[in-house]
């Protein structure tokens, strides 16, 4: 990999000297463009030029634009024979120790284009942050996917070939829009996207050229551009997508920013504020999340087949159906933000089933709880930390519900939720969660889900009248531990929070020659509970898959195709 520097400058003398010195040592080749500066400017660049051999000084005759510049410096680059340029902003706002990390980035992926992902302090004007998240919004419409993390931040690498072969096929703008239309386009192109977290500051004496008024028209000209030029590529992008993947293999369709925004809509205006920019957001998923769709109408029509009495659903279940379940989910995030936020409290939650927990740990033990993705857990989990200061371990398989619970985390640093990410519940996570039982603390197990690897190692049951595959792993954890074991489920109910606790096994732990037996009692007794609160509440289901997938017919399906190519 062979790496220069571009740098565009339009009247920034204050700190573009420092900026310099601070490159000194990376040893990397620099293009300076001077975009049309004024004399003092011009003069200034001139004799920074003169001073390091390592800097290259490029002139635009008059002012063209940010974008023009670091064009007019990439192309350059290129044609000098450099495979990447990483472009850094003459103003300051940029951590330059970031640096190593950028080229680390860019030598394990040279393919990739790898950008900053601003990490603000209180200097960053609220206006310009919260401009933002609108940015955010329209690139993740316009890719139709979450890849882009941040479109605006002008701290980037960039490999130069995939550049050129886009400057030659499309014209860019040239100035405030130009970070933005490139990053879509070269995704558009194929080139992954990887951000690398990065501080950035706004200093006092800072100046910006960002015109409000132009720069935003042209930048809605450019996000309308870049909407139709989506819309031309949604047939072939809905075609290429994967309905046959398994769950845990789907990536996260939220991503932190996402997520992040809708935590600040909350804190700004609540929940008006949310949904408005919430409901377009849901409508989105429902149009283009084909899988997810499909996964909800099986389910819905299952339920209504299995209980034709069920008022929550229309006969037949259409689309609309569907969409309300769709909504459920938002609102029921909504309600996570709630309790994490002591907005909800143990007064507004019908819990006859109290006792149970607390005649358990009363006697100084901890217990299991088998829950699920029906529901709202996340709400009893939270009153019970905030007002109860009970610890609760919840064991997560995979990333899917990180991005939420480190926003969570923020809107109360004083959670004593502690997650456990672990690839595969075992002997050994076993030994790990001993303490956590014998100290009186909670295990909270989802028991509903099966991972990617777990095709021998599920037990099936009936389930909504057809037999599902149930995962081993949180039955022979509860087991290894030898506590009691609960499950739990938290449905809205007529407009308040219902919880329903019961008992399941004092332990699953036992002789070896009985452990099939045991299990499978434990999961099809599991599965009885869960459809039947599912079929009550259908709209909080929240699996959002093919529950009756078999993983095993799957597979050696898969096996077959390829042993014939």
């Amino acid at each position: 990999m062979k790496l220069a520097i571009i740098i565009p400058n339009y009247n920034h003398q204050q700190a573009i000297a420092d900026t310099l010195v601070s490159l000194e040592s990376s040893g990397l080749h620099c293009y300076l463009i001077n975009d049309g500066s004024n004399d003092e400017t011009r003069y200034l660049l001139q004799e920074l030029a003169d001073k390091y051999d390592w800097v290259s000084l490029i002139h635009h005759p008059f002012n063209r634009g940010k974008g023009a510049a670091v064009t007019t410096g990439l192309r350059v680059a290129f044609k000098e024979g450099y495979s990447h340029a990483l472009q850094v902003d003459a103003d300051g706002q940029h951590c330059l120790d970031d640096i190593p990390a950028m080229i680390d980035a860019a030598t394990q992926q040279p393919l990739a284009l790898i950008s900053g992902k601003p990490q603000y302090d209180e200097s960053v004007p609220k206006g310009r942050l919260y401009g933002r998240y609108i940015t955010h919004f329209w690139v993740w419409i316009e890719t139709l996917s979450f890849d882009i993390q941040d479109s605006m931040c002008g701290f980037r690498v960039y490999p130069l070939a995939a550049t050129e072969q886009l400057f030659r096929e499309q014209a860019l703008g040239e100035r405030m829009d130009f970070d933005i239309e490139i990053m879509v386009k070269m995704h558009w192109q194929g080139v992954p996207v990887v951000h690398i977290p990065t501080n950035v500051i706004y200093p006092e004496d800072g100046i910006s050229h960002f015109q409000g008024f132009k720069d935003n028209v042209r930048i809605s000209a450019m996000h309308t551009g870049l909407f139709f030029g989506m819309l031309k590529r949604l047939p072939t992008i809905l075609a290429k997508k994967n309905t046959h993947k398994h769950w845990s293999a789907m990536s996260e369709r939220g991503s932190y920013w996402g997520i992040k925004l809708l935590a600040d809509s909350y804190r700004l205006g609540g929940h008006w504020l949310c949904r408005a920019i919430m409901y377009p957001v849901i409508c989105y998923f429902f149009l283009t999340g084909v899988t997810a769709r499909n996964a909800s109408l099986d389910f819905l029509r299952r339920v209504k087949q299995q209980h034709p009495e069920q008022a929550l659903l229309s006969e037949p279940v259409t689309w609309r159906d569907s969409l309300k379940h769709f909504f459920a989910f938002g609102n029921a995030a909504l309600d996570r933000i709630d309790a994490w936020c002591d907005r909800i409290k143990l007064s507004h939650v019908d819990f006859a089933d109290r006792h149970v927990l607390a005649d358990q740990l009363a006697t100084g033990q901890g217990a299991v709880l088998l829950v699920s993705h029906l529901g709202n857990l996340e709400l009893c989990r939270a009153i019970s930390i905030h007002q109860q200061q009970v610890k609760v371990n919840v064991m997560v398989l995979t990333s899917h519900a990180e991005n939420f619970n480190k926003v969570l985390k923020q809107l109360n640093p004083s959670s004593s939720l502690n997650l456990i990410q672990v690839d595969e519940l075992g002997p050994s996570t076993a030994v790990l969660l001993q303490e956590k039982i014998a100290a009186g603390e909670l295990v909270v197990i989802a028991a509903d889900r099966t991972s990617s690897d777990t095709a021998g190692r599920v037990i099936y049951s009936d389930f909504i009248g057809q037999q599902a595959a149930f995962p081993q792993g949180p039955f022979i954890l509860a087991g290894l531990l030898d506590c009691p074991v609960y499950t739990m489920f938290c449905l809205q109910e007529d407009g308040r929070y219902h919880v329903h606790v019961e008992h399941l096994s004092n332990s699953l732990k036992g002789p070896r020659a009985g452990r099939t037996e045991r299990l499978t009692d434990a999961v099809v007794e599991y599965s009885r509970r869960l459809a039947h609160f599912a079929s009550q509440q259908p709209l909080q289901w929240f699996n959002f898959y093919d529950f009756w997938r078999n993983d095993e017919q799957s597979q050696r399906s898969q096996s077959h195709s390829k042993q014939g190519q």
